[in-house]
């Protein structure tokens, strides 16, 4: 390990586009032959009249068959296993609140590349042996913290599993531990700012934070702009999803132009979420993901839902693997409201812009007279409770939010705790239609 380096992973990290693409012709064909072992899988093949010959090159995976989030369900729990459980060793899952959970198997080699993943990411962005790193994530079957804890293990860094919440405890620790580097959802950040504003600790004198890992929820540049702007500390946007295997899917570099997924790992493509056919790089499309290293359960054209663009194949770090923006929303959590289709991710670009509004905000959707209505609530910061200020502000932000998602809600300012708190991820959108329906 050369600490020196700014790859831990060189012989992956720097391939060129020619030499990602036959590796990953090589680990398709293997996953498919893989796959067989899945009968799921094989009906599929079978009914396509599908071989091995067929796949020359990664844009063969178009010929397969799609896999989705209900595919999961209908198979639950072991149905898309391609090995058999003695050779499984951990497995998470969904929750399943809305039916059967997700559930996803893992063998010993899948829990080492996982690790490799995300310890490679972490190494992207300039952590090294010598860091500590706080995990403010959830444990059990989560994957974040887990997924987490492994990769920064297997880095060599000293790790602290805090767990979500208890913000003091998280606090104490990152001054006592010198906690250089943590991993936390957006929202979760601005609660933790907040906390040290009212025990007086100023996370650039007291503390020796320099790097946060932030993701499992939709967030937009501001507000990651927001986060660094509070704690002095460079936020890296990071991807992963349990069906591929958790974090470590995707994770930007020093230069923050994107999410680099990595291509030795995944297939990406990206497709129009209704024809299902590609879109050209720079449009958004829903991603469509292919794991082809992964033994106990690889997925084939896995529909994420997440919407996304390419945004490029190359990158100033040496990195070659494709660069994919931020996740914009997703294609099944779209808000059609009067014709329109809006992301709650739009609304909350346009909410961080004013420095008066805090980072907790509420979407409510509701039918009065006969019609569908949209209410905005965000907290206002303390020190802004000049009435004439506020109106003047509700009105602009109601103006702004016009022009962003082409209609204008009702805009409320409250007062700073007054929406609901989470320490797992936020609660963005209240849709009450449904009771009128």
């Amino acid at each position: 390990m050369d600490v020196k380096s700014p790859y831990l992973h060189p012989e992956y990290e720097t391939l060129s586009r020619e030499e990602i693409s036959k590796l990953q012709t090589e680990r398709l064909r293997e996953t498919f032959e893989h796959c067989k072992n899945v009968p799921f899988y094989a009906k599929k093949f079978k009914e396509m009249n599908l071989s091995v010959e067929d796949i020359n090159s990664p844009e063969d995976v178009r010929k397969l068959p799609f896999t989705t989030k209900q595919d999961l369900r209908d198979t639950y729990p072991f149905g898309l296993a391609a090995v058999p459980l003695s050779e499984c060793v951990r497995l998470h899952s969904s929750s399943g609140t809305t039916g059967n959970p997700t559930v996803i198997l893992h063998t010993q080699r899948d829990l080492d590349e996982w690790a490799n993943q995300v310890a490679r990411n972490l190494w992207m962005v300039g952590l090294r042996p010598d860091d500590v790193f706080q995990n403010s994530s959830g444990y059990g079957m989560f994957t974040g913290g887990l997924g987490f804890q492994y990769g920064a293990e297997r880095l060599g860094m000293l790790t602290v599993p805090a767990a979500a919440g208890n913000s003091l405890r998280q606090i104490k620790f990152i001054k006592d531990f010198g906690t250089t580097a943590i991993h936390a959802i957006p929202s979760y950040l601005t609660r933790l700012y907040e906390v040290m504003q009212e025990q007086g600790v100023d996370p650039r004198k007291d503390t020796k934070l320099k790097v946060f890992a932030i993701g499992a929820e939709p967030h937009s540049e501001e507000q990651r702009k927001r986060i660094e702007n509070m704690f002095g500390v460079k936020a890296y946007n990071s991807f992963g999803m349990s069906e591929m295997c958790g974090p470590g899917v995707g994770f930007e570099c020093k230069e923050q132009n994107g999410l680099h997924f990595w291509e030795d790992y995944y297939i990406v493509e990206i497709v129009d979420p209704d024809t299902l056919e590609p879109v050209p790089d720079g449009e958004i499309g829903e991603l469509v993901l292919t794991s082809i290293r992964r033994e106990a359960m690889p997925l084939i054209r896995y529909r994420t839902r997440d919407l996304t663009r390419v945004l490029g194949r190359t990158c100033p770090c040496g990195r070659n693997h494709v660069r994919l923006d931020r996740m914009k929303g997703r294609s099944d959590d779209m808000i059609v409201l009067r014709g329109v289709n809006i992301f709650p991710i739009q609304i909350e670009k346009i909410l961080m812009k004013f420095p008066e509004l805090g980072s907790n905000y509420l979407i409510t959707l509701s039918t009065e007279d006969n019609n569908d209505q949209m209410t905005v609530e965000v907290e206002v910061n303390e020190g802004t409770d000049d009435f004439a200020k506020l109106q003047s502000l509700e009105k602009e932000i109601r103006h702004q939010l016009g022009d962003e998602i082409l209609l204008k809600p009702i805009v409320r300012l409250v007062s700073k705790g007054s929406l609901p708190v989470s320490e797992g991820k936020a609660v963005r959108v209240v849709d009450k239609r449904k009771v009128y329906q």
